[in-house]
């Protein structure tokens, strides 16, 4: 048995998975105040007739960072930073407490500047001052050679709840989006910590033992535990679960787009030959740019449950969500009471909604039924608009997918798979204002519930040697091991290969890698070679951890 379980700001979606399919879904409500109580219920409704015992796995995805960050409901944070020559990391500042400290490593992972204690220290009393829990320290080659980033968070440890540094957050060399992703895994930490505990403490109120595990902005899993050194990954975790849900009913020979309309947004994602598509360099949130890999996607503010209202003869609808539709208790009228005014859904009370609507449809000018229709075709132009935006500036870009590049390939999508909460009752409306066919993924109201459940664990390990100093060291970890002039680029391989794996742990399984750097030059001292530098990145393609049975991969046109 596996559970998959997707925490949104709106509904928190639970299935659970047997050999044969879904055994058991639930839909319920997310309280932001009481996080442990939205998962006891949740897992109360599909364990009921379940042991605990039974399951094997358990894999979360959230949206709640993701809200957290565009809604600056983010914790203060502190940076100590160092470059050294050739850069001013003032440029990069985060925020207010940012500090700028000397000491230098070279692109070869070679000191050529020392640390200051006393600097370092007085940036440390400030933070600390200013009650500063958590600090983020990068340097601009610590992924050649993390021993300054080492240094200051082992001198400040002891005043600071967390330290975070770079070279474990991202093993690429990117310095200003490195310091970006530092800053953000730090300002995400304590809300993923509370998250954390309680997954924690629901899964052993219900006697869960299994593996816990969280999905990634890339479709990949991350073990719960591990989760706590890299927060940042779980940004626009949610979106990933949407597109890992439409894989298994998206074809190998055509692009599709994938649909899933949530409560107050709509995530657009493209699948290129049943493979999601890849952000080049990493996620831009807000202004921020990160070295967070993710399936690309776009958010735009239209849900069932965003506000609707006239202005100016217009309506609009969203990107704010007050609460939940009229017919169920809410403040504002959404499109869910479209829906519900015309008979098309059935979850909420239809005369609340009724009246609503007659409401819209006094300042429009127009019957209630025609406001109701228009709300709707507001709605589904709004989508498909973005949709066509989306698709364009793919094509006007570089495009990778989890499996390939795609050089010179154009996105024609063939048709659009939709999914999420109001995505029943939606499609149909969809399929009529769009060229493209439209079919329901199954399950879809837990789809992402489902996409999360299935998704195999991904990582990413770079491995740099310099064989004329005789080190060899590992980003994203502090490993660091001697060797001899002799190391060559095919032991690199094979022992970054083996920590990837070990890092993984044995429920990956031996999943498909690829190589994304593969660099090896002399270095040559007068008319002499003296060494090798040594460059290998290897990470873990996302897919699903089996193949879904042929009742999952049946689609419904709308």
């Amino acid at each position: 048995m596996i559970i998959g379980l997707d925490v949104g700001g709106t509904h928190a979606d639970i299935v659970l998975l047997g050999p044969d399919g879904v055994r058991a879904r639930a839909k319920v409500d997310t309280d932001p105040d009481d996080l442990g109580a939205t998962l006891l219920e949740a897992l109360d409704r599909v364990l009921h007739a379940t042991e605990p015992a039974a399951v094997r796995r358990v894999v979360l995805s959230t949206t709640l960072t993701t809200n957290a960050v565009v809604g600056a409901g983010l914790s203060p944070v502190g940076m100590l930073v160092c470059a050294g020559p050739g850069v001013d990391p003032a440029l990069y500042r985060t925020g207010e407490h940012y500090a700028v400290v000397s000491g230098a490593i070279d692109h070869r992972g070679r000191e050529i500047s020392p640390l200051d204690p006393a600097q370092i220290d007085a940036c440390a009393e400030r933070f600390a001052a200013a009650g500063i829990r958590y600090v983020g320290v990068v340097g601009k080659f610590s992924t050649r050679n993390p021993a300054h980033e080492l240094g200051i968070a082992e001198r400040i440890a002891e005043r600071f709840e967390r330290v975070f540094t770079g070279h474990r957050v991202s093993g690429q060399l990117n310095f200003p989006r490195r310091i970006a992703t530092t800053h953000l895994a730090a300002s995400v930490y304590p809300l993923h910590r509370n998250f954390y505990e309680a997954i924690a403490e629901a899964l052993r109120t219900r006697g869960v033992s299994a593996p816990v595990h969280l999905l990634k902005a890339d479709g990949g899993t991350l073990s719960l535990a591990a989760s706590l050194d890299s927060p940042a990954e779980t940004v626009l975790s949610g979106p990933a679960a949407s597109v890992m849900g439409a894989i298994p009913v998206a074809s190998p020979d055509e692009d599709v787009v994938v649909l899933d309309i949530g409560g107050t947004t709509t995530e657009i994602a493209l699948l290129s030959g049943g493979s999601p598509l890849l952000e080049p360099l990493g996620i831009t949130i807000g202004a921020t740019r990160t070295l967070i890999r993710a399936l690309l996607s776009r958010s735009i503010g239209v849900g069932g449950d965003s506000e609707v209202r006239c202005v100016e003869g217009k309506i609009t609808i969203g990107p704010r969500r007050l609460g939940a539709p009229l017919a169920r208790g809410g403040p504002a009228l959404t499109p869910t009471d479209a829906l519900i005014a015309l008979g098309e859904s059935e979850r909420g009370d239809p005369q609340v909604a009724a009246a609503g609507v007659a409401e819209l449809a006094a300042e429009l000018g127009c019957e209630p039924a025609m406001a109701a229709r228009a709300v709707i075709d507001h709605a589904c132009r709004r989508i498909m608009a973005a949709v066509d935006g989306l698709v364009d500036q793919v094509n006007g870009s570089h495009v990778d997918t989890i499996h390939e590049l795609l050089d010179g390939h154009r996105i024609r999508p063939a048709r659009i798979l939709v999914l999420g909460g109001p995505a029943e009752s939606l499609a149909p409306h969809l399929a009529r204002r769009s060229q493209l066919p439209v079919e329901l993924v199954p399950d879809s109201g837990v789809a992402n519930a489902i996409g999360a459940a299935m998704a195999r664990p991904t990582d990413a390990l770079s491995l740099i040697a310099d064989t004329e100093q005789g080190w060899v060291s590992c980003s994203g970890s502090d490993r660091q091991w001697r060797c001899d002039r002799g190391y060559r680029r095919e032991q690199a391989l094979e022992q970054a290969r083996a920590l990837l794996f070990e890092r993984l742990g044995p429920e990956a399984g031996t999943p498909e890698l690829e190589v994304v750097e593969d660099l090896e030059f002399n270095i040559v001292r007068g008319f002499s070679t003296v060494g090798r530098n040594i460059r290998l990145t290897l990470q873990v393609k996302p897919g699903l951890l089996e193949p879904f049975t042929p009742e999952h991969a049946k689609v419904a046109a709308c």
